[in-house]
């Protein structure tokens, strides 16, 4: 069995057996409890191809069914190998390897307009039907904010709206950029909410058609007003913006035009936050199957990738949090809704693409359970005097918001 020997080094929890190609069943047992699962090869080449390109072999054989379960489910696997992986010695040839595929596929990292246009398009130019059947009843495509362990997706991401424009300290008649604004749930919140003139921007034509027909359907598209436009063509000026999935399609070598633009189009006592994706331990090669099935282009930063840009623009970085394991929580919400719907999903498009897209939402859970991904927020301003001293703010704005949120419907009950 050409994978044993990998596996004998490599399994140190939990359980694997594999049956190859010719029905010889293997079975490695790790010194310490975990998933049990057993994996069927359908044919010796993916052999070859899990042992010299994993990464890429695994989500490619799975969406083939070259690679199938006797036992245990798709997250088992993939819990077992990525929490191995995440504790695995890569100095042998095999890490050699692989961390010379993953240069190559790095190599040309820049991130033009047209660029960013067609890899955008790729991934959220899908069926709106099919987003309805996963995300909540706004599309909200971002982490959700989870206040209590027990929220619905529909609550966090209320959570996460409020959690966001606290931050922001708006006030009504302010102009309001939302970069990368997606369906525009976020854009139609702050201007619903605090009387705010907003402009939204993002590559996806799907996306700009829906938030301007629903901001219509809303009674806010005098405010409220969404553009098929990359950051770096918005012209005038903002007292706010904000930017919340947005710098993982930005690409790393584009971080300081990114922020040039950003103090470009900010007023003098101007407010930015910056949500993205981020990796805890230092700067990493994007996961190639990811990038070539979900989101090409895509890059996930670090903050020591994106800190320095920041200095180099002279903004002022006035606050940090870090959500450790609030988009796990997330993306479970998403593939158990999407589990609920496969039946339709699979009527849309077929079982390849459920297959898919089922290990992508495993595995980006399990990149925050298991590996080392989490969010950033980053609060920016142009002057240090714009933000209060303490940090009280935030919490006290939430609050204010939340009961304003219940009172309407207390006034109802009664």
């Amino acid at each position: 069995m050409l994978l044993a020997g990998l596996l004998d080094r490599m399994i140190r929890v939990g359980t694997v057996g594999v049956i190859d190609a010719a029905g010889e069943r293997r079975t490695f047992v790790g010194p310490e409890p975990g998933p049990k699962v057993t994996i069927r090869l359908h044919d010796r080449a993916i052999e070859w191809r899990l042992l010299l390109d994993g990464e890429l072999a695994l989500g490619e054989a799975w969406m083939d069914q070259r690679l199938t379960l006797e036992e245990g489910t798709l997250y088992d696997l993939l819990e077992l190998v990525m929490t191995n992986l995440a504790r695995a010695d890569r100095r042998g040839w095999v890490g050699v390897v692989q961390r010379g595929l993953n240069a190559l596929r790095t190599a040309y990292d820049r991130n033009p307009i047209w660029r960013a246009k067609r890899n955008i398009a790729h991934h959220y130019d899908l069926s709106g039907e099919l987003y309805e059947l996963f995300l909540d009843s706004e599309r909200e495509y971002t982490c959700a904010y989870f206040p209590r362990p027990e929220a619905d997706i529909e609550e966090a991401q209320r959570a996460k709206e409020r959690h966001i424009a606290a931050k922001l300290l708006l006030e009504p008649g302010m102009k309001v950029l939302d970069m990368g604004c997606g369906w525009g749930a976020l854009g139609r919140y702050l201007a619903r909410t605090f009387g705010v003139d907003v402009t939204g921007v993002t590559l996806s034509k799907e996306q700009v058609t829906y938030a301007n027909e629903r901001a219509a359907r809303e009674g806010l598209a005098d405010r409220c007003r969404f553009f098929y436009q990359d950051y770096r063509e918005v012209q005038g000026r903002f007292d706010r913006i904000v930017s919340v999935g947005m710098l993982e399609h930005v690409g790393k070598a584009h971080y300081g035009e990114l922020f040039a633009k950003i103090r470009e189009l900010l007023t003098p006592d101007g407010v930015v936050l910056l949500h993205s994706m981020g990796h805890m331990a230092g700067p990493a090669y994007p996961n190639p199957w990811i990038r070539k099935y979900i989101f090409p282009g895509g890059y996930i930063p670090a903050l020591s990738e994106v800190l320095p840009a920041l200095e180099r623009s002279g903004l002022w970085l006035t606050d940090c949090e870090i959500l450790r394991l609030h988009y796990a929580e997330t993306l479970r919400c998403w593939h158990e809704k999407f589990e609920r719907n496969r039946a339709r999903i699979r009527e849309i498009y077929d079982e390849r693409f459920c297959r898919m897209w089922e290990f992508y939402l495993i595995a980006s859970e399990l990149s925050f359970r298991v590996g080392d991904l989490m969010i950033f927020h980053l609060q920016i301003a142009k002057d240090r005097h714009t933000v209060p001293l303490l940090r009280d703010y935030m919490v006290d704005r939430e609050r204010e918001l939340l009961a304003a949120e219940r009172a309407p419907r207390l006034r109802a009950a009664e």
